[in-house]
């Protein structure tokens, strides 16, 4: 949840900055506008204004602008879809969610909808603007991002046992780690005197066998030395003996 709140904040960020240039978005529209000889119907879908920059938009200020604002709506579009995998979702959620997709539709049809107060990018157009251009294009950041804002503040309302991750399960094993974790820490500082212990036993007897097996080993050889004749008596000088 927290990641997705601060991918909200960047797109909020962002639109800050495009709120700054609404001027030079709808210049940008009304010259794109002139050059596809398309000045009487409202700009009133995502894809009409990606079709405007693709096909006639001839300078770098007009595409730079229309393609800030395609990629909000992108990014929007992206985190609708995040938002849909971290919540199991109820009724209202759900509902915010639907209304989400729908608006960032590239296809939708978005000349009747309105921002309304405290947005005020409707009153910085004329009233023609506003009513048969370029009331809706201008509304559509602004409605969406309080939808998920309201998505985000209605869902950590909800019992936290209803959200997961979209891997799958990954936050009930982290619930069950951390529970876990104080029994584990537990078993982890045992003294391991008994280890030692018998570590040391083994030791010892490993010694045994090795001084045994060594004895053994020296006995085999006299015995097989005696018995060859390779081991000879005591040098005795020549003559009579007793």
């Amino acid at each position: 949840m927290n990641e997705l709140k601060e991918a909200l904040r960047n797109i909020e960020q962002n639109y800050k900055l495009f709120l700054q240039q609404q001027f030079t978005f709808i210049g940008a529209l009304q010259r794109t506008r002139e050059d596809a000889r398309d000045m009487i119907r409202p700009v009133a879908s995502i894809s009409q204004v990606q079709s405007y920059m693709d096909h006639h938009c001839n300078n770098s200020t007009d595409r730079r602008i229309l393609n800030m604002f395609l990629n909000i709506c992108n990014d929007l579009s992206k985190l609708c879809h995040k938002l849909e995998t971290l919540h199991s979702g109820n009724n209202i959620t759900n509902g915010i969610l639907e209304r989400c997709k729908l608006l960032l539709s590239h296809s939708n049809n978005l000349s009747t909808i309105r921002a309304k107060y405290p947005h005020d990018v409707v009153n910085h157009l004329s009233c023609d603007e506003a009513k048969n251009h370029y009331g809706g294009v201008v509304s559509l950041i602004p409605i969406v991002l309080d939808c998920m804002k309201e998505w985000v503040t209605r869902t950590e309302k909800l019992p936290q046992h209803l959200l997961y991750e979209a891997s799958g399960g990954s936050a009930i094993s982290e619930k069950r780690a951390a529970q876990d974790a104080p029994a584990r820490a537990a078993i982890s500082q045992k003294p391991p005197s008994m280890h030692l212990e018998a570590q040391i036993s083994t030791s010892n007897k490993d010694n045994v066998q090795v001084q045994g097996s060594k004895h053994v080993q020296k006995k085999n050889i006299n015995d097989t030395e005696n018995h060859s004749g390779k081991r000879k008596g005591p040098w005795k000088p020549p003559g009579r003996h007793a």
